[in-house]
């Protein structure tokens, strides 16, 4: 009798180790679509087991755990947001939340943005931890260490890939990061003899540069145009400057009283540049101020073409011509 049971006992074990076998070999997620689970921070195995079969995901929470303890990674699961793949079994499972491989969401920062316009969209963003909804930009700025400096500008445009609840000052200090690598590599490879003497000016430069055109075989020629102006001491006059100076009176249709205002930022009634940056200017937009085109134009006006394109002149009488022709071009639709 003590036999038979023993070789019962064996078989039984035996059934159920095939049986552990087959369920840890078994995927998990069936179909095309992925499956989202969330391990809380300092979730014991065992809560960690049993959330996941609360979201539908392990049909055998317990036997999940077993096997985490068997393979010594009882206390080596990391907390987080996962995305679980079609065919993902049980062991493949383990090995994804012990690696801490979590879903990652993205943010992409668009060139030519306002801060106004990253801060709305980190705050409208719902993978980000809200520290800053009610933070004016002068703590902002005091948060990430330089009180002193205004935020427009200095933080570059980019796709961000973060986990759920990153903090929105995280992600602000790594675009700034960002940004000050690219503008010290645009400043270190410049051409010489640019009339800006900081790496900031040129900063504020390729901030018009980007609000002008969205043209890559434009940037350097109207970055050329611009810096031959501050040459010899020509008015900018650049409309986006005025519009960013106007603010949110802006209604979308500038107008000569808007040109006649004078703010610090209205390149038309002031020499020189802007005290700031107007938006967040991309790498091309850097790279065409510190390599801008040679040439002598020192005007240009949109083309009307439809293609945003620009037609660029020499002399006031040509670029005056020019405007003629788009302004007819454009009242002629």
């Amino acid at each position: 009798m003590r036999r038979l049971a023993l070789v019962a006992a064996v078989a039984a074990a035996a059934g159920a180790w095939l049986a552990a076998r087959h369920y840890l070999d078994t995927p998990l997620v069936t179909g095309s679509e992925a499956r989202i689970v969330d391990i809380q921070p300092g979730a014991s195995l065992k809560a960690s087991a049993e959330a996941m079969a609360e979201q539908g995901l392990l049909d055998h929470p317990q036997l999940f755990a077993w096997y985490a303890r068997l393979r010594g990674a009882g206390r080596s699961i990391q907390a987080g947001e996962y995305s679980v793949a079609p065919g993902t079994t049980p062991r493949a499972l383990l090995d994804q939340l012990v690696s801490g491989r979590v879903l990652l969401h993205s943010l992409t920062v668009v060139e030519g943005w306002t801060f106004a316009e990253l801060l709305a969209a980190l705050r409208a963003h719902p993978a980000v931890t809200h520290a800053l909804a009610e933070v004016d930009r002068a703590a902002i700025m005091a948060a990430l260490g330089e009180p002193e400096l205004h935020p427009e500008g200095l933080f570059f445009p980019e796709t961000y890939h973060f986990p759920r609840g990153t903090p929105d000052l995280a992600l602000l200090r790594q675009a700034r990061e960002l940004m000050e690598r690219q503008l010290a590599a645009a400043w270190a490879g410049r051409t010489a003899e640019l009339p800006f003497e900081t790496p900031y000016e040129a900063l504020i430069l390729a901030s018009i540069v980007e609000k002008e055109t969205a043209l890559e075989a434009e940037r350097a020629l109207i970055a050329g145009v611009f810096v031959r102006r501050l040459r010899q001491r020509m008015r900018l006059q650049t409309d986006p400057s005025v519009i960013y100076g106007i603010g949110a009176d802006f209604d979308g249709d500038i107008r000569r009283r808007d040109l006649d205002r004078d703010t610090p930022y209205n390149t038309y009634t002031r020499t020189g540049l802007p005290p700031t940056p107007i938006a967040l200017p991309g790498a091309a937009s850097l790279h065409a101020v510190t390599h801008p085109a040679p040439g002598e134009t020192l005007y240009f006006v949109a083309t009307g073409a439809g293609d945003g394109s620009h037609y660029f002149s020499t002399t006031l009488e040509e670029h005056n011509a020019a405007v003629q022709r788009f302004l007819s071009r454009r009242e002629g639709r």
